[in-house]
């Protein structure tokens, strides 16, 4: 980086101390962003880089054990060295570049004055040229949701592969996100907006990094990751901006492996029906209070295995009636050598959609929907990554290493669309992603975003943010339409048919139809994150994010009435919607069915606890007469209260509160009947994979299939429904949706001193996605973990806003700055001109 004290670049901030960088050219740019966030960010860069070598635990403690045995076993950092080298052997340039930025972190580091370091004596580590490459497949390991395939072989084994379908709804890690395109001819100006939000774990300091990387080559403000340089997921350059969002794509597959140990060491059956030596050997963990931990690494020509063993399970469990098992995880990077790093800096040169597009065919993984618009008017919406191809049987279930059949044979062709309309929404629903996954999201959010913007011709970017705040819940119908109907006789076994319509009710309150396929389990942060917080991902938490509590401003003033000169107005009855088809603890906050967020417990037998937030109230509509068991006064009155309520999640809402509680109790009275008994014990597999086990949140996050199928293994749903709404009565809730949906950020370390968590608005299929856990906690440890709204007009109208601040240093005056917007749906002001800039200082 030539001399010493030699000046590389700039470093200015706005007023939000959000930083705008200038250079000379892009490798000291990279310098330059290295060290900065190195100076921002310099306790989530040192846990970053100890979770990505699988050291996590050498500080955190036994908490962190689970993750770091995964790290080795699946060779995580093994793999970002094969990855680096290659990139330096095929893009010297990029490698350069790269080299660039970690220079930039190591000195920064040695700058660093965060107090986290002081209260555990560490001391901060160097980073590697490798250290990004391990950094980004850490964050993103889990977001196919392999695990999910696990889950699918469990429910299978104890209810039957219909039950599969039943249960096909988010589970506990997907990485989702909203995000929309409106092309030059809906907009006010003639240029498109592009506008979003990715759903994320909600992190102390943040996932993302607002920042503007400046040099005579290029000039992009947008979202990076700490960490890693240049802007991949969402950016923009003055003439062309891009973002993405989940394509829920299955790209990693587990092979059962039949293993034995010889005189050499270890040997795995082939398809071909020879023995082949495995590779192996230890690694020692090192555990902060404990003795250290010896890890076997073991891989077979599919790849490391990540489950057992040749002698079987961690803990010796054995298998009835087969060998011991072993599984391993065969995912693209460790068979190509390439994490997309390629992509990065042709993305900062793009001018045109055309460049982005050439860009992101360099996309390795996550594989992701990219939305692009140009100021010439071009637009591109697409899928990018490696998807490789194989039998059907990979995508959905454990295969047989020891078979032939199920090999990779190639990579798939990534989908495109076009727009709708002069509309592109994508919500992790089915979409041009289809052909490459297996579970989607349900359609809710993307339905409603749609029908959101369908309401005007005219968009312009400051009427986008009201679109992100939006908190209707279409998927509490089957529920809702169960309750209506408590007393009437069924139209067929246990499943109610849908009540006419109560006078002045819209119309979608009883014509929405249930979801198709929810999104599959791919967790961006699961493996030590929030004890019991479920996980992006990966989807038994959809996200976790916020507006509301007291005195909260969304765009509905927190009545679920859109006001007067809304962007939202226009239309008094909402139109029908169309179905489509179909290292601490885990991040993750599906943890185990034991285990709640903020150290609740988790009490699966159908009483809610003294205190618990699950109780309710009441009110009413017209509907039918009911004829079957009576309910008691509060019961009844609880019904009809609902049977009135707006579907809206506002954090100020007692009725949400209702709605949540009567939700909860049904979805720990299903999880804890006879006939999910089988599947309420979850195999004995490591600890790291079981939140994609845990029944609860799997009942919770599938309520509307298992409402609305025809039948559910015999039990009586409309009896359940009942018991469920007389003990919310007899025991409601005292307060607002906001007094308990809180939000519950991940933190390496807890603060010295707790911060008041503010009260949120959404839920998990809400626009607003915020997400509890229902029947577990209704804690959000996901959501929106950034918004933007970029214009292709005037990049200067372009809005963003993080959920706390530019700052990673606890008592900074940037480190929670920015909630307050958050929480009201405001965003800050992207700032161009470098005159309103403050310098910093060079470097």
């Amino acid at each position: 980086m030539g001399n010493e004290g030699a000046v590389v670049g700039e470093i200015f901030r706005d007023p939000w101390g959000i930083p705008h960088l200038r250079a000379d050219d892009a490798n000291g740019l990279a310098h330059v962003q290295g060290r900065v966030t190195a100076l921002d960010r310099a306790w989530q860069l040192e846990v970053e880089r100890h979770r990505a070598q699988g050291t996590s635990a050498s500080f955190l403690g036994p908490e962190a054990l689970p993750w770091d045995r995964f790290v080795r076993r699946a060779r995580l950092s093994d793999t970002a060295r094969r990855c680096w080298d290659e990139l330096d052997r095929t893009d010297p340039g990029t490698a350069e570049w790269v080299r660039a930025y970690v220079t930039g972190v190591n000195e920064g580091l040695r700058s660093a004055d965060a107090p986290e370091f002081t209260r555990t004596g560490l001391v901060p580590g160097r980073w590697e040229p490798w250290t990004p490459l391990a950094v980004w497949l850490s964050t993103h390991i889990l977001f196919a949701g392999f695990p999910a395939k696990l889950w699918r072989e469990h429910i299978t084994s104890r209810l039957g592969a219909d039950a599969v379908g039943l249960f096909a709804a988010d589970g506990p890690g997907t990485a989702g996100s909203n995000g929309w395109l409106v092309a030059g001819d809906r907009t006010v100006t003639g240029h498109a907006v592009i506008a979003g939000d990715p759903h994320r774990f909600i992190e102390d300091p943040g996932v993302y990094q607002q920042i503007r990387l400046s040099c005579p080559e290029f000039d992009v403000v947008g979202l990076a990751v700490p960490g890693v340089p240049g802007i991949a997921h969402f950016g923009h350059t003055g003439s062309v901006a891009w973002a993405i969002t989940n394509a829920m794509a299955d790209y990693q597959d587990l092979y059962r492996e039949r293993l034995r140990r010889t005189g050499a060491g270890v040997e795995a059956l082939g398809p071909d029906g020879t023995w082949r030596r495995a590779a192996r050997h230890t690694e020692t963990v090192e555990v902060a209070g404990e003795e250290p931990v010896e890890v076997e690494v073991v891989e077979t020509d599919r790849g490391p295995v990540v489950i057992g063993g040749p002698e079987g399970l961690d803990d010796g469990v054995p298998e009835p009636g087969g060998p011991p098992p072993a599984v391993a995880l065969r995912y693209p990077p460790r068979v190509t050598g390439d994490l997309g790093f390629g992509a990065l800096l042709p993305l900062l040169r793009a001018r045109r959609v055309a460049d982005v597009d050439r860009a992101v065919d360099r996309w390795a993984e996550p594989v992701n929907v990219i939305m692009a618009a140009d100021t010439e008017g071009g637009t591109l919406h697409r899928v990018a990554g490696r998807v490789p191809v194989r039998s059907a049987a990979n995508g959905t279930r454990l295969v047989p290493a020891w078979e032939p059949g199920y090999e990779w044979r190639g990579w798939h062709e990534p989908p495109r669309a076009g727009l709708a309309d002069g509309v592109a929404v994508m919500a992790n629903q089915r979409g041009p992603a289809s052909p490459l996954g297996v579970e989607f999201a349900p359609p809710h959010r993307a339905d409603r975003i749609t029908e959101l913007l369908s309401r005007r011709h005219r968009w312009s970017a400051a009427d986008m943010p009201a679109i992100h705040m939006d908190t209707h819940l279409a998927s509490a119908t089957p529920l809702l339409t169960h309750l209506t109907t408590l007393g009437v006789p069924p139209t067929t076994p246990g499943n109610p048919g849908t009540p006419a319509p109560r006078p002045g009710a819209t119309r979608d309150a009883v014509a929405e139809p249930a979801a198709a396929v929810g999104g599959a389990v791919s967790s961006d942060r699961v493996g030590g994150r929030a004890p019991g917080v479920v996980p992006e991902g990966s989807s038994s938490a959809g996200s976790t994010a916020a507006v509301g509590g007291a005195g909260s401003s969304d765009p509905a003033g927190g009545s679920g009435v859109v006001p007067e000169g809304s962007p939202l107005a226009g239309s008094t009855a909402e139109p029908d919607v169309p179905a489509p088809n179909g290292p601490g603890a885990t991040r993750d906050a599906a943890a185990a069915p034991a285990a709640a967020v903020g150290g609740q417990p988790a009490d699966c037998s159908g009483v809610v606890p003294e205190g618990s937030p699950s109780a309710g109230s009441t009110a009413g509509a017209d509907g039918p007469v009911p004829s079957g068991p009576a309910l008691s006064e509060p019961a009844a009155a609880l019904r009809e209260r609902l049977a009135g309520w707006d579907r809206r999640m506002d954090a100020g809402s007692a009725d949400a509160a209702l709605f949540a509680a009567v939700r909860g109790a049904v979805v720990r009275r299903l999880a804890a009947h006879p006939a999910f008994a089988g599947a309420a014990t979850p195999p004995p597999y490591p600890e790291i994979f079981r939140p994609w086990l845990a029944l609860v949140p799997r009942v919770g996050h599938a309520l509307e299939h298992l409402l609305s199928a025809e039948e559910l293994f015999g039990i009586d749903r409309r009896e359940v429904v009942r018991e469920a709404l007389e003990e919310v009565a007899a025991r409601p809730p005292a307060g607002t949706w906001g007094d308990t949906h809180r939000l519950a950020p991940w933190r390496a370390l807890p603060p010295t001193t707790p911060y008041d968590e503010p009260g949120l608005s959404g839920d998990h299929d809400c626009v607003l996605c915020t997400s509890p856990v229902p029947g577990l906690t209704d804690l959000a440890a996901r959501g929106p973990a950034a918004r933007y709204v970029w214009d292709l007009a005037r990049r200067e109208d372009s809005r963003w806003v993080v959920p706390l601040g530019a700052s990673g240093v606890p008592g900074s005056p940037h480190h929670r700055d920015q909630q307050p917007l958050w929480l009201a749906g405001d965003l800050v002001p992207v700032v161009t001109d470098w005159a309103q800039l403050t310098k910093e200082t060079d470097v």
